[in-house]
């Protein structure tokens, strides 16, 4: 089973959640740590790869989602954790995009740093 590594404040974030939506998101993390893919896990567009999914669960009329990174061989990286905001589109909003892309290149420096110790 792959380690699972959180970045900036998205444990604080899940943690911050309601139940179900944390239920949720953390099973989907459980399951990609088995190598697995949880059946409402989907690539984040704007990336080109599967490798970066994220899981959308709504509650109460608000949306949640996790984005996470099974790129790496060494861990599953929570790239970011946040309730959508905006009310038009389902387009992850820039800000939000900014913080996963800058989080993906931490993972990806975390990941080296792993496997050459």
């Amino acid at each position: 089973m792959k380690t699972l590594i959180w970045l900036g404040s998205s444990k604080k974030d899940l943690r911050e959640m309601p139940e179900e939506v944390r239920d949720t998101f953390g099973y989907a993390l459980y399951r990609a740590q088995l190598g697995a893919k949880h059946p409402q896990a989907r690539p984040l567009s704007g990336f080109g790869s599967a490798g970066i999914l994220e899981v959308v669960e709504n509650d109460s009329g608000c949306a949640y989602r996790a984005v996470y990174t099974v790129c790496f061989a060494d861990a599953v990286y929570v790239l970011h954790c946040f309730q959508k905001k905006s009310t038009s589109g389902v387009a992850t909003p820039k800000r939000d995009m900014g913080l996963i892309k800058a989080r993906l290149k931490q993972a990806e420096t975390l990941s080296r740093e792993n496997t050459h110790e």
